[in-house]
Order: structure tokens, then sequence, then C-alpha cells
């Protein structure tokens, strides 16, 4: 019977180095014998304080009194001299303070999770109501984002190595034993999921255990390419709806506690676009609100050209975070949202904390050259041109949803191409953005099966008359950039560029920091447009790193207790 279903241990193997090994490091600290502490702890077999605490039967801090009197008992028959400053909330303190997330082991989940398979947290667990909780409560939180389910024996009162936790699991996974995988750091625990016919593997050094898991379960775990983040499903994540005034309402959605970080996607796209950012920032200590931008499926998409003003669309999100109490956030756009965020860090500076754009550019307005004639003076602009009628764009790109899609959006990678490349140049000769090209092409790697449905579903609501309306306010975008054509942008801003993006060449950056001061910069060579979706890995590292570099938060001034 085939593998599908892998439960991983928490402390020890996912996370670590263990409750044992502080427990171990407070006793040479305190100088007391070695296992003085993992004695007291399980004095007692099923009725000592770690068996009560497994089980629910006590809180953490129960336990924490339970050993502490425990040392004391044990201490003073032994002719043990406690020091003075002996505590063992220290160790799980330290346990908090000192321990990671097993990388590696993470990174395995979420593959085996792409790859068909089931995952599960299986740990023997406390219920946290210490003065450390907020740690428990953050890496928990960060596990059940990444896996299936997670399963704590706190919430059963039953603990491994009992049968009944097993069973448990296994019903809750729908799973036979035969299909399981079991990962545990002790092997007492592994004993009786054996015993019941699950394949076990008792962890003691990460490498070991990815070459057992990979035998296991047929899938490569050891490969040197970097695997997907973990994306954030449609179905399974927080939405919410801004009234901006009567008639136009903007669609988000959501994750995370901590200083906000607003995404804005681009044309034609979704929130989705960002599905593998939103979760790599929440686990960073971000709360992530990606926009859902206005004329994209389930934000209005009102029929008047002038909505679509860069002026009215960022006036639109001043109002969107004053009506969710936001008096200022961290802005990251891609491609037109690059645009929005740009120009809301030199219209309205004191929304935005930094700002961020993939792609684009930011340029001042020229005033001695008319935009219309300078953005004729770039071919692959073309098709912008093409766009400016109304209606004609739209019958070619809604006529087939799926197709339109499939051809605008694919990586640069060479088995991910079509016969030929997409030109922007004479869109308007050729009588076509798409002409030529197949009319069922294969999806595209970097968007494909329930990912492109959505966007399929998104486009069919709200269709291309929205989004393309952001190309038909040429002059009116120059008029209103050239108010604050002198101005420069002085908070912290990041410009990551992407090497083979064909229309919003690296080269269109040049001369930035003349504008921006503050500008940092990353560079991303094997990438095409769709930055987000095409390097995922990588564009999250860069995002968490720049974040986690920007000044502090500063405290919101109390203006008023009322």
């Amino acid at each position: 019977m085939a593998r599908r279903v892998v439960l991983f241990d928490l402390g020890g193997v996912l996370f670590g180095p263990g409750l044992q090994h502080f427990l171990g490091s407070c006793e040479r600290d305190c100088a007391l014998p070695r296992n003085f502490l993992l004695k007291v702890m399980f004095a007692g077999g099923s009725d000592s304080p770690y068996a009560k605490a497994m089980r629910g039967q006590i809180t953490l801090s129960q336990l924490f009194s339970e050993m502490e009197e425990g040392c004391r008992q044990h201490a003073s028959t032994s002719g043990i001299a406690l020091p003075p400053t002996f505590s063992v909330a220290r160790a799980f303190e330290e346990m908090a303070a000192k321990g990671t997330v097993n990388a590696p082991l993470l990174r395995a989940a979420r593959v085996l999770r792409r790859n068909g398979f089931k995952t599960c947290v299986l740990t023997n667990n406390w219920v946290d109501d210490s003065a450390g909780r907020l740690f428990t409560a953050t890496l928990m939180n960060l596990l059940r984002r990444h896996f299936d389910l997670v399963i704590e024996s706190c919430r059963l009162g039953a603990q491994k190595p009992d049968p009944e936790i097993y069973a448990y699991a296994l019903d809750a996974l729908q799973a036979k034993p035969q299909e399981v995988i079991l990962l545990d750091d002790i092997g007492e625990n592994l004993k009786p999921a054996r015993e019941m016919g699950m394949a076990t593997v008792l962890v003691r050094d990460t490498e070991t255990v990815l070459k057992e898991l990979e035998e296991l379960s047929g899938v490569q775990l050891l490969t040197q390419e970097e695997p997907l983040p973990t994306a954030c499903d449609p179905s399974n994540v927080t939405h919410g709806y801004v009234p901006i005034r009567p008639g136009v309402q903007l669609h988000f959605v959501e994750m995370g506690h901590g200083p906000i970080v607003c995404l804005c996607h681009g044309f034609p796209e979704s929130w989705l676009s960002w599905r593998y950012q939103i979760p790599a920032l929440a686990d960073a200590g971000f709360r992530v609100i990606a926009l859902e931008m206005k004329g994209y499926g389930e934000s209005t998409a009102p029929p008047d050209v002038k909505e679509y003003t860069q002026e009215q669309i960022c006036k639109d999100l001043a109002v969107f975070l004053d009506k969710l109490g936001i008096p200022q956030t961290v802005l990251i756009g891609h491609d037109w949202g690059g645009a929005v965020v740009w120009n809301m860090a030199l219209f309205y500076p004191e929304r935005v904390r930094a700002v961020a754009s993939l792609n684009t550019p930011y340029r001042p307005a020229d005033p001695t050259v008319d935009i219309v004639e300078k953005m004729k003076s770039y071919p692959t602009f073309d098709y912008q041109f093409y766009f400016q009628e109304p209606g004609v764009a739209e019958a070619e790109l809604e006529k087939d949803i799926g197709r339109t899609l499939k051809v605008l959006i694919r990586s640069t990678r060479q088995e991910d191409r079509l016969p030929f490349a997409l030109n922007f140049h004479r869109v308007r000769e050729r009588g076509g953005l798409l002409v030529g090209f197949p009319e069922n092409p294969p999806a595209s790697q970097i968007l494909n099966g329930p990912e492109l449905q959505y966007y399929i579903q998104r486009f069919e609501k709200s269709g291309f008359s929205g989004p393309l309306n952001w190309y038909r306010n040429m002059r009116p975008n120059w008029h209103w950039a050239l108010s604050a054509k002198d101005r420069k942008i002085t908070m912290p801003a990041l410009m990551v560029t992407a090497g083979k993006d064909v229309v919003l060449h690296p080269s269109m950056s040049r001369g930035m920091e003349e504008w921006i001061p503050q500008l940092s910069r990353e560079h991303i060579e094997e990438c095409g447009h769709w930055t987000q979706m095409e390097r995922p890995a990588v564009l999250n590292r860069i995002l968490v790193e720049w974040l986690e570099g920007l000044p502090p938060d500063t405290p919101l001034p109390k203006i008023s207790r009322l």
C-alpha cells in the first residue's frame, strides 16, 4: 500500500533542540546531577507532572509549580543544595529563546504536501498559560499554516506513546497505518506506531532523516532546487470587503499579526498572485493585507474610465486604510501595483512607512515631452495603445479567458515557452495581442490547476474593462504626476528588478537614487515579469530581509483617549 501521510513530531524534530536538551543545560548551570530534572518531571509514571500536563489535566504554570516542589523534595532527600536562583521555568524560557524551527524538514513537509501527501504534526504538548505563552501561540500558528493538521496531546487527553493518540490521528486523516510514516526523536513513541503497521523514522540528524523519508515516500527531498513556498488557498484564508464610497468597494485578503504590509497586484492579475508571499510574510511577523485592485474580481469595476486614474486609485487606497483604522503601512506593488505604491509615497507619504516595487521603476513626470508621444517612442508599449479603444481589447481578451491567461502569464523557463514569444511590438498592426497563438495552449508552470481556475472565475465575474481602464488615463496620470515632479521619495524604499522582463527592463530603473535617497536594490536575473510566481522563494527572502531591516515601527501617538 502506497504511503500518503507523514506525521511529524514537534520537539526534537520540527523544532529543536528538544526540551531534554534545555533541561540538561539547566542542570549544568545549577550544578545538579545529570537527569535530576527529568527524574522529577517523570516521577509518578502516568501521574507524573509531565504526564498530567501532556494530557491537559494541568497547565504549564502548574507543571512549573509541581516540578519546583518536586525538585525541592528530591534535593532535600538527596542532600543536594538548590541554588537560590533555581527556576524550572528558565529551562522552558531558554527553549523558546534559543530553539529554532528545522527549516529543511519544514521544506520537506511542503514538498511532500505538494506531491499529494497529507502532512500532520503529532505532538505531546501542554496548555501554555505561562508568561511566555505568546511563543507557543506563534509557533503553533505557523505550523497550522504549513500542515494539513496539528494534533496536540493536551487537547485529546491522550499522549504518545498511548495507542489511542495514533488511532485518533489515523481517523482524523482517514488513513490506514500502512499508508503512514511517523517521525519522532523518542524510540518509545515509535514502537506502538510500528506495531500498528506504520513506517517509522527515529530522528537523530536531519540529513539521515531526509534520506530515509525520501526512500519511504518516493519523493525527492534532497534536491538542490528551491521548493516552492507554502501558498495560501482562496477557500481557506480570511477575506474582507471595505466600502470606499457608494458603488465602490475593495476586496482584500489578510493573514498574520504585526506591522502592516499591503500588497498591490498588477495586470491582468489578482490578489492570488501574492499567494506565496502572504504566508511567508505572516510567518515573519507581519500583518499582510493583499488587495484585489479596483476593477478586478470581487472589488468593484465602475464603468467610468476616470475611476481608474492614478489620482482616484490612490484616493481610494487612502480611504481603504482609513476604513480599516490603519494610519500607516508598508506598501509593496508589482506592475501597475508598483505605480500605485510609488504614487502613494509621493502624494500620501504620511501613510507610507516604507515602499517597495517589483519590476516597475519610478520616474518623475517630464513636462517637456507629451506623455503620449513619449510612450509612442517605446515600441514595447504599443500594446498600451491597442488597449485604448474601449471594447476592442475586451473582445479579444474575454473571448476565451483561459487562453488569454495561459498566453500572457508564463515564466521565462525554456520548458514553459510557447512556440513563439509574446511580442508587444506592432500589436495594433497585427490586429491583436494574442494573434497567432494556439487556440488551446498548455497551462503555464507558474499558473495552472486550481489557481488558474480561480483567475478565470475572477475575470469571468469582473471582465477586462476595469483592468484595461487603468491604461486609458495616460494624460490625466501625467498631469497629476507633474504636480509632484520636483518631490523626492524620502522613506525607506526597495526596487526589485528582473533580468528577463522584456517590458519593464531593469535598465529603466537607472538613476532612481536621485529621486529616492533611501533606495535599496535587489536583482533577480533569471526571472521574467511575473516575479512573485516565477521566483517566489528568492523574492520572499528579499522582502523579509528588507522588512526586518526597516527602522522599528514608531508607537502611535495618543492623540485622543476618547
